[in-house]
């Protein structure tokens, strides 16, 4: 079993560097960190239905979250592509239940004997749902990765209260007895 993902260096800094690598340290590792564009492409022509649909709207969510990347999207259209074979193979168990019978002769008899088993569709929907949540996760598309990745506030409230900490002291009066 893995440790926890570490924590983006950004987030390092501004929770006052808990591990005491060192301020400085962790700004030079931030600014040597490579910068990636912004803004996802359009959708790919090859997606279709829910897939396009998914891939639609997690581009607006990541947009507005300011975590569009060019280079992230593969890994978006991978997870479109998951979303849609886990809603289908839902749909499939839907219709056809969980568990599908297999024919099979019984070596001994040579007789045709009637086996329960897991519907395909199963594995499907589970390892497609995974790999829809690792993606979530990564982008924080989920609840608790959204607090992990709560890291940029807006600049302009520092700013205010560092205008406010370096004015000059006003002279406090002096009381003429």
């Amino acid at each position: 079993m893995r440790g926890r993902k570490p924590k983006p260096t950004a987030q390092q800094i501004k929770e006052g560097d808990p591990r005491k690598k060192g301020v400085r340290k962790l700004a030079q590792k931030l600014e040597a960190e490579p910068k990636a564009a912004r803004g996802l492409p359009i959708c790919p022509r090859h997606l279709r239905g829910r897939a396009r649909a998914a891939w639609n709207f997690w581009r607006l969510e990541l947009a507005d979250m300011r975590l569009d990347h060019r280079p992230d999207a593969m890994m978006l259209e991978g997870a479109c592509i998951g979303y849609q074979r886990a809603v289908e193979a839902d749909l499939t168990l839907a219709k056809e239940g969980l568990i599908c019978v297999q024919q099979t002769l019984d070596p001994q008899t040579q007789m045709p004997i009637e086996k329960l088993k897991a519907h395909p569709a199963v594995s499907i929907s589970k390892s497609s749902w995974n790999q829809v949540r690792a993606f979530c996760s990564e982008f924080g598309l989920s609840p608790v990765s959204r607090t992990r990745l709560a890291l940029d506030k807006e600049e302009h409230e520092t700013e205010d209260l560092m205008t406010l900490l370096t004015q000059p002291r006003n002279k406090p009066k002096q009381v003429v007895q």
